[in-house]
């Protein structure tokens, strides 16, 4: 039977990596080694303590629902973070515990976005950010940004974009694909610019945690009305556990929690009791070392793709991505990330699938591996780059 599906569904684009993915999976089944860079998921299993808090929860049969804006303990867990990062004083009520940072942007869009309004995004940006207002009926502003302003909104920009359906801005610190992140002045120019709008301000502070050298403000340390958007995923390392939260003004939760109830209910049970263990000094051990990694690759990993010819304008301060400029070779990104997936087993993700301002352009490096396998990477696009080229008359 022929289905009608709905507008929005159809307007949603798929992740080009994805299918690069499923080839990449094709390819190891028939026993090539393929080099996985193009996925932004850590190569680190959750940490043991995480797994033990799990374990214990499970045995004393913590399998019911929680409230829907989480688990008391874990939210005043979430609070004390911000204590021991930004030296806030965040009142736990604020906290809303979500089905991984993705729950966080529902609730933040079906609150804020009313149908054919919108809100400013960087483009190179995170893309189911845009997605997701298209699912409440809203819209994405896309903003070129380049690294002139390191990836990122200004305020400025912010004042030449908005126009009568702007409701808001969303950014990143640190953001995907680039690694960039903003300065604590910055984020209250972009505060000062958006509330002269009357607008609201959204921060995607999942990659908090990882970075490299500094440590990334927080908005809530300039703008005590800003939304915050976090996550377990990356910097604990819980990907595959789904939980996140939203920080938001006191006066959103009631309305928040109502969406929450009526959206999913609660967050994983499971998840929010083993994430309690995030916080003790073994797990925080275990992501600091793990840290120190990401930054050994990244410092690894930058320098050898600028001797291979790519361009990467600014030097990431966190996550784990290098955002690189392939015009100097020729040809699409998309071509480019096949042709090296299928030639040399190397997969990347192509700049197409984070917006539209010189996508074409760059390809995405996520340093996921291990350095040796960064080396093996490193040596299968330099074997690679002559027959390309010489392919793209560069």
């Amino acid at each position: 039977m022929n289905f009608v599906y709905s507008a929005r569904s159809r307007a949603i684009e798929p992740f080009h990596v994805m299918a690069l993915l499923q080839r990449a999976n094709e390819l190891q089944a028939a026993g090539h080694d393929v080099i996985h860079l193009e996925i932004g998921e850590p190569d680190f299993s959750t940490a043991t303590p995480v797994k033990d808090a799990a374990r214990a929860a499970l045995d004393a049969g913590a399998t019911a629902y929680t409230p829907a804006l989480g688990l008391p303990q874990l939210r005043e867990a979430i609070a004390g973070l911000y204590q021991q990062r930004h030296g806030l004083q965040l009142d736990p009520g604020r906290i809303v515990v979500t089905p991984g940072g993705s729950g966080a942007l529902l609730l933040a869009s079906a609150l804020l976005v009313d149908p054919g309004k919108h809100w400013l995004l960087a483009d190179p940006g995170y893309p189911c950010n845009r997605h997701f207002l298209r699912v409440v009926e809203g819209g994405a502003q896309l903003v070129p940004v380049g690294p002139e302003t390191n990836y990122q909104l200004t305020a400025d920009l912010v004042q030449r974009y908005w126009d009568a359906d702007c409701v808001g801005a969303l950014v990143a610190s640190p953001a995907n694909p680039t690694g960039t992140v903003l300065a604590r002045d910055e984020l209250a120019s972009l505060s000062q610019a958006v509330q002269a709008q009357r607008g609201v301000l959204l921060v995607d502070e999942i990659y908090h945690g990882l970075t490299y050298g500094m440590d990334a403000p927080s908005v809530l340390e300039v703008d005590n009305n800003a939304f915050v958007l976090n996550s377990f995923s990356k910097y604990f390392g819980m990907t595959g556990w789904r939980l996140g939260w939203l920080v938001a003004p006191e006066n959103a939760v009631p309305e928040l929690e109502k969406l929450a109830q009526n959206l999913f209910i609660s967050a994983p049970t499971l998840a929010q009791h083993a994430a309690l263990a995030c916080f003790t000094p073994a797990a925080q051990d275990i992501f600091e070392q793990r840290r120190h990694e990401f930054a050994a690759r990244r410092d690894y990993l930058l320098p050898a793709l600028r001797e291979l010819g790519f361009r990467i304008e600014v030097e990431p301060q966190g996550a784990f991505y290098l955002y690189a400029n392939i015009s100097a070779f020729g040809g699409d990104s998309y071509e480019f990330c096949r042709y090296f997936l299928e030639e040399q087993h190397v997969a990347l993700t192509p700049g197409i699938d984070f917006g539209r301002h010189r996508a074409a352009e760059h390809v995405r490096f996520a340093y996921t591996q291990p350095i040796p396998r960064l080396q093996q990477a490193v040596a299968r696009i330099a074997a690679g780059l002559s027959a390309w080229k010489a392919r793209h008359a560069v």
